[in-house]
């Protein structure tokens, strides 16, 4: 069963004109123990007194572990989209540092598995729907110690400022040669681009990556319209269904 807790903001910065990164504490100074992947609840009142939740992945860059195993972690972090007229939005847009919001979690099973015997990983994501792996990392260098695999992140947004920690997996892949980061802008290029750079949709993308059943495991995350029409384009390419992970983010008022 899910724990119930509250989070006490420590810390804050913008990440994109509409995108807040935010830093918690628990309340009752315990860790939160989760599996990179997993996301939490926070639970609020309309201003009618009626009681709501929304889900935010942890983004927590945590201890380095194997795939499938919990970590620890003392300072819990998460992105949050403003939606015009939102009420998450209004909550947690307006909270300061040493206010608190209740919350529950962690849950999920979007989360690297132990068992997995694949060779490559491709990790599709738009706007904070990259959250998950960025608490993955730890993880995923965990991988490619072995020297057996490789990490692909496609990474969609519409122009280099809405690439929400860009610079951490575009370092991790420096430092990581088996680790392929590619910013896949829709509208704006970068005025330098980089090598990894792509222009486009995700899910267009995905060709020149030639998917294969006997080779990939793909997890989806982040727009709706994009994990579909991920999801139908590797399916064309015959990955089964079992070796395609999928979450939808929607942004909720």
């Amino acid at each position: 069963m899910a724990d119930h807790f509250q989070l006490r903001l420590v810390d804050s910065r913008m990440l994109a004109p509409s995108v807040r990164h935010l830093v918690f504490e628990r309340v009752d100074g315990q860790p939160l123990v989760f599996q990179p992947g997993q996301f939490l609840q926070v639970h609020f009142n309309y201003d009618d007194g009626t009681a709501t939740k929304r889900s935010y992945s942890v983004a927590t860059v945590g201890q380095g572990d194997v795939a499938g195993a919990t970590t620890d972690i003392m300072r819990i972090e998460i992105a949050v989209s403003y939606v015009e007229g939102g009420a998450a939005t209004k909550l947690l847009s307006a909270l300061q540092p040493g206010e608190t919001i209740d919350a529950s979690g962690p849950y999920g099973r979007f989360c690297l598995q132990a068992g997995d015997s694949n060779e490559r990983y491709l990790l599709l994501a738009t706007g904070t729907g990259v959250t998950p792996y960025r608490a993955m990392l730890p993880q995923i260098e965990k991988l490619l110690a072995g020297g057996n695999r490789e990490v692909v992140l496609l990474y969609g947004a519409r122009s280099e400022a809405e690439l929400l920690y860009g610079e951490e997996f575009e370092a991790f892949a420096r430092t990581h040669p088996g680790f392929l980061f590619h910013g896949c802008l829709s509208r704006q290029p970068r005025e330098v681009p980089r090598p990894g750079d792509r222009s486009g949709h995700v899910q267009n993308v995905l060709a020149e990556l030639g998917p294969s059943a006997e080779r990939d495991i793909a997890y989806l995350c982040g727009n709706p319209n994009m994990v579909d029409a991920a999801f139908a384009a590797l399916k064309e390419f015959g990955l089964p269904v079992p070796q395609i992970r999928r979450e939808k983010y929607i942004s909720s008022r």
